[in-house]
């Protein structure tokens, strides 16, 4: 292990002289108080460090000293329902031991080193175990079952096995050798670089929708589990509430949560609002399949640039146990200018808007690690990555907008207006997209209903020629509309108001089945069919809109809960009835004009 001696500090970028035996991305300890630290870069006679912490008092010629180690995450019992900063250090224990603030230089072991774990064995003596095998299970909360893992670097056959029963982090249940004649100890936790993709055997194509409860989301724009979503948007516009949602709401088996950059009572809402959320699977805290990394806007920032990898080293952790996990990110924006700053500390060239060179390749190699895939030991498993980009002013023309959508099938784009009318989600319909439409089809005919994506795209086109109508009705009034465009603008109305916007706070309508979603949309559609109808025989519009049926259509949202389905079929009986009964009437009249 090296050792080196500060010759300059400049914020949170630190060079020192000798580089021999140190490595890249080797986590290191600068200064007298051991503030953390990587090593990004290497000369031939000195070497570039990245501090996690502040560097406030450190002096020129103090040292930095190689662990030996890269900057990694310790992957075990204990993740779940914690938060941790931006490198994996546990921020209740730290508080408990130093107060409020992270005392700098300050290391604490990230899982419970006293805690004694129930551990049910499933190898013995004699047996083999190959990369990524399940070879012990740990109940880690009521409603998770933590699976522990053989490492991906380890094969061979167990020469000595602990019996199952109650254990401590660091204690060793396994010992392995390999066909060296190595012997691997294995322990509950492991160690994984954060920097380096976790191995699978085979990725697997996006065919299984992650439900978000969301219908804008989940009719409109769905996304795949193992898929990445964009969520662009200004100031205001809701990205940090539809990120929540999508917490609370999404059918992942765990959810880890990055907060990155933001501000720091938006994640003090998070750590009050989670643990009394109730998981709608189960009726357990929603805590209990959640982590929480927070690395806010008044800590270092270049903590914020390893915090990302932080959280997607997590995530394939739990991937690699078969579990379907989703990862939010808010904001990939706030990570991008920490990659500005450190960029401009270390004198590298700046690209556009000062970001550096490299900012596209760093934002592929993060959602890349998004993927559905068939773990080394056989299961399938999926990381969804969900990131949050905060453009200045709402301009989606910025580089990290631009880079982002190049690497995302999903993007939801959030709409200032539709934000400041309280329309909630505010995703606008109009530009945002999902490329996992045809990739989903067969899977929502088969699990919800057959014509899925034939009233998808039927309901696109109404609102887009409901777009286009508005943009008349602006210029020269509603009332010079034809009665066929007028209906057109009223079914838009319908779908805007009564399926797309979406009470968060509802204990009704917070979050939304596929099929109700697909039960609301049928209806919709119906009504706008049997209107045309009569319209192109030549009733007014006038006609239909007096009746109740339309107030009804409007608030079926709130008036049918999930579990009362079968009320859709009184709905649409009453509508049926309704245009008959009108249809008799209007030819009725029509005999006795003639």
């Amino acid at each position: 292990m090296g050792e080196g001696r500060i010759y300059l500090i400049n914020g949170p970028v630190v060079r020192a002289t000798g580089s021999q035996g140190f490595m890249m991305n080797e986590m290191v300890k600068v200064g007298k108080e051991g503030l953390i630290g990587e090593v990004v870069d290497i000369g031939e006679e000195s070497f570039t460090v990245q501090v996690y912490e502040s560097t406030t008092g450190l002096q020129v010629g103090e040292p930095v000293r190689g662990t030996g180690k890269l900057i990694s995450a310790y992957l075990g019992p204990g993740l779940i329902g914690k938060i941790f900063d931006g490198i994996e250090r546990p921020l209740d224990r730290i508080a408990l031991l130093h107060g409020d603030f992270v005392v700098r230089g300050v290391e604490i072991f990230p899982l419970d080193e006293n805690k004694r774990w129930r551990v049910e064995m499933k190898k013995e003596v004699g047996d083999t175990v190959r990369p990524g095998e399940i070879f012990a299970l740990v109940q880690e909360t009521p409603l998770f079952e933590h699976r522990l893992l053989v490492p991906p670097h380890v094969s061979g056959k167990v020469v000595e096995a602990k019996p199952s029963g109650d254990y401590k982090i660091h204690d060793v249940l396994l010992l392995i050798s390999d066909q060296k004649g190595n012997v691997h100890h294995l322990t509950l936790y492991q160690e994984w670089p954060i920097r380096i993709p976790r191995p699978v055997r085979e990725r697997l194509l996006p065919t299984i929708p992650l439900i978000t409860g969301q219908r804008v989301i989940d009719f409109f724009f769905p996304l795949a589990k193992g898929g990445a979503a964009a969520i662009p948007g200004g100031f205001g516009t809701g990205k940090t509430v539809t990120q929540h949602q999508l917490a609370k709401w999404s059918d992942a088996d765990v959810v880890v949560y990055i907060g990155c950059g933001e501000r720091g009572n938006e994640m003090s809402d998070v750590l009050e609002e989670f643990p009394r959320l109730v998981d709608p699977r189960t009726g357990r805290p929603l805590m209990e399949r959640t982590i929480l990394i927070a690395n806010t806007s008044n800590m270092p920032v270049s903590a914020r640039e390893a915090s990302i990898y932080t959280g997607i080293t997590i995530a394939e952790y739990f991937r690699d146990m078969g579990y379907n996990v989703a990862l939010m990110a808010d904001s990939t924006s706030r990570w991008a200018e920490a990659l500005r700053e450190l960029s401009g500390r270390m004198e590298e060239m700046p690209a556009e808007e000062g970001y550096p060179a490299y900012l596209s390749s760093r934002l592929s190699e993060f959602y890349e690690r998004a993927g559905r895939v068939k773990t080394l030991s056989g299961e399938e498993g999926s990381v969804t990555i969900i990131g949050a980009v905060s453009p200045p002013g709402g301009d989606f023309s910025e580089p990290v907008t631009r880079h982002t959508k190049e690497f995302v099938r999903c993007f939801w784009a959030l709409d200032r207006n539709l934000a400041y009318s309280r329309h909630y989600p505010a995703i606008n319909w109009l530009t945002s997209y999902s490329d996992f439409g045809e990739d989903l089809k067969e899977w929502f005919r088969e699990h919800v209903g057959e014509d899925w994506d034939g009233m998808r795209e039927r309901a696109m086109a109404l609102l887009g020629e409901d777009d286009r109508l508005q943009q008349v009705i602006k210029l020269v009034g509603e009332d010079v509309l034809p009665d066929e465009h007028k209906l057109i603008v009223e079914t838009g109305r319908l779908i805007k108001i009564g399926f797309l916007q979406q009470n968060s706070f509802s204990n009704v309508d917070s979050f939304c089945t596929l099929e109700k979603q697909f039960r609301m949309m049928e209806l919709i559609l119906l009504f706008y069919e049997r209107a045309r109808e009569l319209i192109a025989s030549g009733m007014a519009i006038s006609e239909i809109k007096r009746s109740d049926v339309y107030l009804k259509l409007l608030r079926m949202k709130e008036e049918i809960p999930n579990d009362q389905l079968e009320r859709f079929d009184t709905l649409r009986e009453e509508i049926e009835k309704f245009f008959d009964n009108l249809r008799a009437r209007y030819k009725e009249g029509a005999k006795s004009a003639s």
